[in-house]
């Protein structure tokens, strides 16, 4: 699930949230269908995820699950040993794979299936108030040793212009409370760096940027574009 600026007034819905009693405003089958084709191309921050998934499955067989998959395009960056699933809101080509599914209306998970890892880029801005309840759903998909991968929008980014119309807009501290309720946070570091708010596009700076994944202290947070975070499940949680 990702985005470009876009006027909402015509493609969004309303549900129950599950914080505070009020509405989230989300994004529906029509948008997602047409904003989806997009991504069939692989780009700077899925790259850089597959990279991530890649390493750390180090050859073994793997399950992972792909939460707003969209074309299911990182299906091609991940090693064979990597069994991949994926469940989106529009599906264009549908595969025994892959399920359509709105999550916001009705549980993430793929059957009865238990996963390795659980990847969900550029979704947690578009789930307004059904944060908690999400990260719930995807606690309780991960295997004993998995990991949840997931990235965040960097909103205290100094040039806010651009900003999409997301519907569930925190801090980075925020989010990663939440986070921390559910999982252990392992590790969380910028997806990439830049003046403006936008993916690295120049073929040099992706290239420089692709393998650091580290905090950069006074530039970060002011810098980075968005957030990945590396999480293993709550022992506490699960006790």
């Amino acid at each position: 699930m990702e985005m470009d600026m876009y006027d909402p007034a015509s493609s969004t819905d309303t549900a129950p949230g599950d914080d505070a009693g009020g509405s989230a405003h989300y994004y529906t089958r029509d948008f997602w269908s047409q904003e989806n084709l997009k991504f069939v191309k692989p780009h700077f921050r899925m790259e850089k995820a597959a990279r991530i998934i890649n390493a750390m499955a180090q050859g073994k067989e793997s399950c992972l699950l792909d939460v707003g998959c969209g074309p299911a395009t990182l299906m091609r960056l991940l090693d064979e040993n990597i069994h991949y699933y994926g469940i989106d809101i529009a599906i264009h080509e549908p595969a025994p794979n892959l399920i359509e599914a709105d999550f916001l209306k009705t549980p993430i998970k793929f059957g009865d299936n238990r996963f390795d890892i659980v990847l969900a880029q550029g979704v947690f801005e578009y789930v307004g108030s059904f944060q908690t309840q999400k990260l719930d759903e995807i606690s309780k998909l991960l295997t004993s040793n998995g990991k949840f991968i997931v990235s965040y929008w960097n909103f205290n980014h100094r040039d806010k212009q651009g900003t999409p119309a997301f519907s569930n807009i925190q801090s980075y501290s925020q989010l990663r409370k939440s986070l921390a309720c559910y999982f252990t946070i392992d590790n969380s570091f910028p997806i990439g760096h830049n003046w403006h708010q936008r993916e690295p596009g120049r073929k040099l700076m992706k290239a420089a940027q692709m393998g650091v994944n580290i905090n950069i202290p006074f530039i970060s947070p002011v810098l980075a574009v968005e957030y990945f975070f590396i999480c293993s499940p709550c022992r506490s949680k699960r006790a």
